[in-house]
């Protein structure tokens, strides 16, 4: 508010208070509220289809466990704050981030979530997934039931090793369209992380 403050009594020579200002962009139909991220490179009818493909297969699958995998690196990003936006408006900021040391992969069980599988690793490769497939594993041990396993695109999922041990693990892999974590609900696990 100090920023609109200072830019009204550039422009137009009025003066405000700052609760004076807050009252008047209420009056005016703002609220303060965070903008929401979006990748800026994601398609819409992709996502479309992964949806309706997601629901056909939990259709499909019955018993069998659906996880959604993913890996977080906690990063230094974008940080989003608050501003005044007129209520029933989103406003969309680019997001970026920076790799850092920590490097955790993790697979969420919408419908047990008590089975949520975490294991940190010094890197994140295909070596380490098919490790992380045995971590799985023993939360399901029974070889005989298919494990669907939900991924995002990144190279080391789409790893000829990893699709290997996916087959020998009894784990069927399904990928993510691109530039969709919004899609993957284990990233709003990682979020509260």
């Amino acid at each position: 508010t100090h920023e609109i403050v200072a830019y009204v009594a550039q422009l137009w020579k009025i003066t405000f208070s700052i609760p004076g200002m807050n009252k008047w962009l209420h009056r005016q139909g703002f609220s303060y509220k965070k903008p929401c991220g979006v990748p800026h490179k994601f398609d819409a009818e992709k996502q479309r289809q992964f949806i309706e493909y997601y629901e056909n297969l939990k259709v499909a699958a019955k018993d069998e466990p659906i996880l959604f995998l993913d890996a977080v690196h906690p990063t230094q990003g974008t940080k989003l704050s608050y501003g005044w936006m007129r209520k029933g408006e989103k406003k969309t900021v680019k997001t970026t981030g920076s790799r850092t040391r920590l490097n955790i992969l993790g697979a969420l069980n919408l419908n047990a979530i008590g089975h949520t599988v975490f294991q940190e690793y010094q890197t994140i490769n295909d070596y380490n997934i098919c490790c992380f497939f045995n971590e799985i594993r023993k939360s399901y041990p029974d070889y005989h039931q298919k494990i669907h396993l939900i991924v995002d695109g990144a190279g080391y999922n789409k790893a000829h090793l990893v699709k290997e041990w996916a087959y020998v693990s009894n784990i069927e892999l399904h990928y993510l369209p691109p530039y969709s974590p919004n899609l993957n609900p284990i990233e709003r696990l990682w979020k509260v992380m």
